[in-house]
């Protein structure tokens, strides 16, 4: 399942405001400050903190069964998805990567294969990342500079990942992310991001 996104970007304060008011929630702040990485969770709020100048290395927030995160970058630059797997696919997805000679790294905590189109894509076998529910991601769409995207994912996980769509683009850049369960939503995030909402059947009755 398609549950995460991962970019930096400059707008960081921005960023977790805008999405804080679609209702997702913050679940941990981490970044740098005076030399040291210090957790700056809520109950802290940012005028608890807006003055130190803290470079966030990764702000989580959660809605439903989506995770999204980001962290302090010069530019807006979009870095992974992440899909929720079972352990006992795990194996199976990362040696058909390697075949692709895609790199594994595996964590403690998650797995992330480097793809050949300038971002990861994360494997991860804890459902505790999200808070479950109906609100879920139908998909994202990325700009890649090259094809074969899709080929790729459906090699790995020997099925089509309706989830990802790609279209040629002249550098990297995630276009669109599509909320299902949600209702009325057309808009741009702070990052350029479009995100739409839809209601599929069950949500309707």
């Amino acid at each position: 399942m398609l549950f995460h996104y991962h970019f930096w970007t400059p707008y960081v304060e921005e960023t977790e405001k805008f999405y804080k008011d679609l209702g997702f929630v913050v679940t941990l702040r981490t970044g740098k400050y005076e030399g040291e990485f210090q957790a700056f969770h809520p109950p802290l709020t940012w005028d608890d903190f807006r003055e130190k100048k803290i470079l966030f290395r990764i702000i989580e927030m959660r809605k439903g069964s989506i995770n999204i995160t980001f962290g302090f970058g010069k530019e807006v630059k979009f870095d992974h998805i992440g899909f929720l797997i079972s352990e006992e696919d795990h194996e199976s997805f990362c040696t058909r990567a390697k075949q692709l000679n895609w790199d594994v790294n595996v964590g403690e905590r998650r797995t992330f294969l480097s793809t050949p189109y300038g971002f990861k894509v994360e494997l991860q076998t804890d459902s505790s990342v999200i808070e479950g529910g109906n609100i879920r991601l139908k998909y994202i769409q990325i700009g890649t500079t090259k094809k074969g995207l899709e080929q790729d994912l459906y090699t790995i996980f020997q099925k089509t990942m309706n989830c990802i769509l790609s279209s040629q683009s002249k550098e990297l850049l995630m276009k669109e992310a599509v909320f299902d369960g949600v209702a009325n939503l057309k808009i741009v995030d702070p990052n350029g991001v479009r995100l739409l909402g839809m209601l599929d059947e069950y949500d309707k009755k």
